[in-house]
């Protein structure tokens, strides 16, 4: 979930060419955003995630009868900014961009700005260390999960797990995200608020977004660690790897993950993750779409703010709630 996260695959700067798609909405719904054309910048669409944000904005697309030019940076930061300077050259109606980075996402929006294009952003922050909650103020919108939000929910999912306290292990993502950071702060928060030293991170290592990366991060722990209690992992495809990990190395560890993916819920279903926290893309990407043309039609209006949907813990208790969308 490259920013996500988001994800796992940004890692592998795949491919020659960009991939792009057009999509010229059918006008199921009111047929009134016909006039517009949407430019969507997106991080990676081989990665489930950012793929499925595309999907949810596509098919919104085409309900409100909007033209959706999609194109993929596949994990490449030059690539997409020289894919932004496209969507300006052609003179798109907005811009939706779903930012590999918050600092090099801030000269796009800029450079949008001052072509007059409004641009919003999904699934992802604009401009290095700034509050997600004070937007870029040349944006006209933030959609996002609430990824500190998160680390707090996974954290509370680790003390019930994990109720009477034990040593930790944190699986980050790869070097560079701010996810390890903003999925984590809140997470060890909730550990430290239980008191008395009761729990103890002993180990923090990189799984890189990979199941691969997860599984090998968790076994060279475990080798050094064997009364490890619990894993959080700050992606699913993570936590799945660590649960491989676990049950080879006959540990009792429980894994919490973040992102509601299908292995996931998945492995949430089978016994082999304890939890973790639901992400929508499909929706926010439906979401973005809408919030940009409720800005073109004036229902939007004012100074930019960040939207959180919601995104609760499940664990095999409430399994069901979570249909995944990636």
């Amino acid at each position: 979930m490259l920013r996500a996260s988001a994800l796992a695959a940004s890692l592998a700067l795949v491919g020659a060419a960009t991939a792009c798609d057009s999509s010229t909405g059918s006008g199921s719904g009111s047929g009134s955003g016909q006039s517009y054309t949407f430019g969507l910048a997106n991080q990676q669409e081989s990665v489930t995630f950012p793929a499925a944000i595309a999907k949810g904005a596509k098919d919104k697309a085409d309900q409100l009868g909007i033209k959706l030019v999609a194109l993929d940076s596949q994990g490449d930061q030059a690539k997409q900014a020289s894919q932004v300077q496209d969507l300006i050259a052609q003179r798109v109606s907005a811009i939706l961009l779903v930012p590999l980075s918050p600092g090099p996402a801030q000269a796009l929006v800029d450079q949008a700005a001052t072509a007059g294009i409004p641009i919003g952003t999904a699934h992802g922050y604009v401009g290095a260390d700034r509050d997600v909650k004070d937007p870029y103020p040349k944006l006209k919108f933030v959609i996002d999960e609430n990824e500190a939000g998160a680390g707090g929910t996974a954290g509370k999912m680790a003390l019930e797990a994990l109720p009477g306290g034990g040593k930790v292990a944190v699986i980050t993502g790869a070097a560079g995200f701010v996810e390890n950071t903003t999925r984590v702060t809140q997470f060890k928060a909730a550990l430290d608020g239980a008191g008395g030293g009761k729990y103890t991170v002993v180990a923090t290592q990189p799984g890189n977004w990979t199941k691969q990366d997860g599984q090998s991060a968790c076994q060279n722990i475990l080798a050094a660690n064997r009364d490890v209690g619990l894993f959080y992992a700050i992606s699913d495809d993570m936590a799945v790897g660590c649960a491989a990990a676990v049950k080879s190395a006959n540990s009792t560890a429980k894994i919490i993950g973040v992102g509601g993916s299908q292995s996931g819920i998945a492995a949430i279903k089978t016994g082999g993750l304890y939890g973790t926290v639901c992400y929508k893309p499909y929706d926010e990407g439906a979401m973005a779409v809408q919030m940009m043309y409720d800005v073109l039609t004036g229902k939007v209006t004012g100074a930019p703010k960040t939207t959180f949907y919601d995104t609760p813990g499940i664990t095999a208790g409430n399994v069901a709630s979570c249909t995944p969308q990636w």
